[in-house]
């Protein structure tokens, strides 16, 4: 597969740069589960060094280059020493990358990493609303533009479903490994239909086309959701556990 030789290559131009400045290389995110789709999902790549000064950044250029020519996110670099000590200001995507990793190179750094769970909930509130009135500033610049309007949710939906996951996370559940399981788990624990992240699913997939949804009406109810969503785990993490 493509996807693999990729990886293949972007370790050995790594190794080939850094030495053994490179301590790990993991990949993280859909790519390393199941859901993974060529057509959507990104290679989403952590390269753990054991330092990231000016030089060691230079050394990098040339794989980080090559990586985004192929069309991946840029790696992202941490030290080990600020991967330790960054679980406090990335407790979602930190459990993010604990919950669907694969060591491509190195030692698993991820496994003994502690998040605070206390900071992941905070997190999870103040990035529902954050993305939800980015959601508000998108629409109201293309309105009328169905094509736009259904390109947002295509490109919104897995940040949402993202954020579901950790908001069930921190309503104490244990969310499903899928990103529909997900959706429906959500749905019935805060009373809400999911269908139409069914739909923009369904269509990022290939298996609906953008003319057979009435974009305005799925966008209103995904909206709704949305802000629904937002707003209610606003309202349970606010209460005390044991006292809601």
């Amino acid at each position: 597969m493509i996807a693999e030789q990729n990886l293949t290559d972007l370790v050995t131009r790594l190794r080939n740069a850094s030495g053994s400045n490179l301590l790990s290389v993991i990949l993280y995110g859909s790519a390393a589960t199941e859901e993974f789709h060529p057509g959507h999902s990104d290679l989403n790549v952590l390269c753990i060094m054991q330092s990231l000064g000016r030089d060691d950044l230079s050394k990098l250029h040339p794989a980080s280059a090559w990586w985004a020519k192929k069309k991946h996110p840029a790696p992202l670099f941490f030290t080990h020493n600020e991967l330790q000590h960054s679980a406090d200001i990335f407790a979602i995507e930190l459990l993010d990358i604990k919950a669907a990793r694969r060591i491509l190179f190195g030692e698993d750094v991820i496994a003994s990493l502690h998040i605070p769970m206390d900071l992941h909930r905070l997190h999870v509130e103040r990035e529902l609303r954050s993305n939800t009135l980015r959601l508000r500033q998108h629409y109201v610049m293309h309105s009328a533009d169905s094509r736009k309007t259904l390109e947002l949710m295509t490109s919104s939906i897995s940040t949402f479903v993202a954020l579901f996951r950790h908001a069930l996370i921190a309503l104490g559940e244990d969310p499903p490994a899928t990103k529909r399981g997900t959706m429906g788990r959500l749905g019935s624990v805060l009373g809400f239909d999911p269908s139409p992240f069914h739909t923009i699913f369904e269509v990022r997939e290939g298996r609906k086309r953008g003319r057979d949804v009435d974009v305005q009406a799925t966008f209103d109810a995904y909206l709704d959701r949305v802000t629904r969503v937002a707003e209610e785990i606003d309202r349970r993490l606010a209460t005390p556990p044991g006292k809601g």
